[in-house]
């Protein structure tokens, strides 16, 4: 049987042998950390040295209160941020202008992927306003420019919230008024992320764990998990290396009569987006499945529609990039062998796919 190759780890990284360790010892503290005897302050002792890891190796000094993962920090900080007015970015992904409410003002973005400032600049001109801006997009691996968006957004009196789910545990983190995070991102778990909050003053408080902003059990062996992957440092270790391998993709795409998505942009250098002119991305997605390759058609939220993407039309692309869209994203392990043998199996498809 031909090896699996997986190139879809923006969709989810295989949890870290550090993770993995971490939550198995961390599983033989079963009680509830809010209680007060002592059984559960040891599993409270656990917990709260996990968000230290995680405020320390993030280089983050404020709160962090644990979520269910990056959607539920967005929805948090969208649902509570006191201010009134809502903005959003049109690249956002999917759980964004969900969570935002639809009065929020969508900020459009050029064929590269970067933000309109002086629509930025006319949304932000009708009053405070919580603003969401991803750090990396989850598509097309687009950096947006955060430091120069957040002095714009506080200069206007308003507040920035950075998804950061693509760009935690591989780059440095901007200094954001809220910070969306995902383990699963980053080779922790499932199921765990973090909202960090530089003044929580500036959210509604629900009552519950977390100081008051999040109800409901902590998730003990989650938390040490996340933590350990973030610790272990294999992303930050490996960027350079991914640098290389994604540059070396581009070139061989291109080639082969393909399109780099955003090629001129700052892009992170575990994502690439590419389009395949001529060619179906649901047909790309079967053979590759079939030919042993796992990669995906966009955001994984949404991809299992089989629509073109959403992100690809926002940024004003051609029809045919839009419908033969692929989303390559490499993980801390992924090899120049892995994506010479990718090629191997990505050529026949569409010398026949671009062809037809």
């Amino acid at each position: 049987m031909t090896e699996r190759l997986y190139f879809d780890h923006a969709a989810a990284t295989p949890l870290h042998p550090e993770a993995r360790a971490a939550m198995i010892a961390a599983f033989d503290c079963w009680a509830n950390p809010n209680s007060p005897y002592a059984e559960a302050r040891a599993c409270n002792a656990l917990f709260e040295e996990a968000r230290r890891k995680i405020k320390s190796t993030l280089g983050w000094s404020h709160d962090l209160i644990f979520t269910g993962g990056a959607s539920e920090a967005v929805c948090l900080a969208a649902a509570r941020c006191k201010l009134p007015g809502r903005i959003h970015g049109a690249t956002e992904h999917d759980i964004v202008p969900s969570s935002m409410g639809a009065h929020s003002i969508k900020v459009g973005v050029d064929s590269e992927g970067a933000i309109d400032r002086d629509a930025l600049a006319a949304a932000l001109a009708k009053g405070p306003a919580l603003v969401a801006i991803q750090l990396v997009n989850n598509e097309t691996g687009v950096i947006q420019d955060v430091e120069a968006i957040r002095d714009q957004v506080h200069e206007a009196g308003s507040l920035l919230l950075v998804d950061a789910a693509q760009g935690g545990g591989k780059m440095d983190l901007p200094d954001a008024d809220y910070i969306a995070l995902s383990a699963h991102k980053l080779g922790g778990p499932v199921g765990i992320g973090a909202l960090l909050v530089k003044e929580l003053t500036t959210l509604e408080a629900v009552g519950g764990q977390e100081k008051g902003y999040r109800r409901g059990t902590q998730n003990v062996p989650a938390a040490a998990g996340f933590a350990a992957a973030l610790e272990a440092g294999r992303y930050r270790d490996a960027y350079p290396r991914l640098i290389e391998l994604r540059a070396k993709l581009d070139a061989a795409i291109e080639q082969r009569g393909g399109v780099v998505i955003a090629k001129d942009a700052r892009r992170t250098a575990t994502i690439g987006g590419y389009g395949f002119p001529g060619a179906e991305a649901p047909s790309l997605l079967v053979q590759l499945d079939l030919a042993g390759a796992a990669v995906s058609a966009g955001s994984a939220c949404s991809s299992g529609a089989m629509k073109g993407s959403r992100v690809i039309g926002e940024m004003g692309l051609a029809e045919p990039i839009r419908k033969s869209f692929l989303r390559i994203s490499f993980g801390p392990d992924t090899s120049e062998a892995d994506v010479d043998a990718l090629l191997r199996r990505l050529d026949p498809i569409l010398q026949r796919a671009m062809a037809a």
